[in-house]
């Protein structure tokens, strides 16, 4: 079984600084992973590698078997599931859910003249009941709230059955009862074998969804510790990465943690 993802000796640098890396990691089509760190670690950096949407300046990326500069990476994309606060500016005022989810299978924000058949508007209304918006498909995206235009988000990303998704802080800026709406939405997600492999990023460990198979845990663009998330997520380990002492407990398959 092929990685869905492949980092070898990979480094990003940008004026100079390298703020990711050297760095090595293999994700398999059935992981699900969590890159967790504080502020600056290289998440996002992490991130935009696996979408597509940097280079490395060292290294090898490769992503679904496809060498990152010797492959078209917009053909590539249709293939990767991406949630990300930078897609809110591009989506028009009056885009309706429904056409925001449907979109995504041209890989485009916006529904203009393409058609769309039975099955699209099937899928996409099975996505947003799998989320809990269904009733929303005809409501106006900017009027959503903001647990509801994550949820549409998500379901735009596996719109077209991506082969990979990643999610960017997918629980940020909601409050508790969105977060755990959300979170147990994406539990089921993590727990079904027929899901794509997935990578989130966030800064709270009490957001990582029960089912997490995998973590990655940076610091200044460096690992502190990869691979099994019990084996990764400990007190050591994270008072290593934040700099302060830290108390963690496990209950119910999910992370807590707190500065001593």
């Amino acid at each position: 079984m092929s990685p869905v993802i492949e980092f070898k000796d990979v480094s990003v640098i940008r004026e100079g600084k390298n703020i990711l890396g050297p760095i090595s990691l293999s994700i398999q089509p059935t992981e699900r992973w969590v890159i967790v760190g504080p502020n600056g670690a290289g998440k996002t950096t992490s991130l935009n590698l696996m979408a597509t949407y940097i280079h490395p300046s060292h290294g090898d990326v490769f992503i679904l078997d496809e060498k990152l500069g010797n492959v078209d990476v917009f053909e590539l994309r249709t293939r990767i599931g991406l949630t990300t606060n930078s897609l809110l500016a591009s989506i028009p005022d009056d885009e309706k859910v429904l056409d925001l989810v449907m979109s995504s299978a041209y890989a485009i924000i916006g529904r203009w003249t393409e058609s769309y058949d039975l099955w699209d508007e099937s899928r996409a209304m099975g996505l947003l009941t799998t989320l809990g918006i269904r009733e929303l498909k005809d409501r106006t995206f900017s009027t959503l709230s903001e647990g509801e235009k994550k949820r549409a988000l998500i379901a735009r990303s596996m719109m077209s059955n991506p082969e990979l998704l990643l999610l960017d802080e997918p629980a940020a800026g909601l409050d508790l009862a969105g977060r755990e709406d959300l979170l147990k939405r994406l539990d089921v997600l993590a727990l079904d074998p027929a899901a794509p492999a997935t990578v989130i990023v966030t800064h709270h460990l009490e957001e990582i969804p029960h089912g997490t198979t995998h973590a990655l845990l940076l610091r200044n663009g460096l690992p502190v510790s990869m691979g099994p998330i019990d084996s990764v997520i400990t007190e050591e380990h994270l008072t290593l990465a934040y700099g302060v002492e830290i108390s963690l407990h496990k209950a119910d398959g999910r992370y807590f943690a707190r500065a001593r």
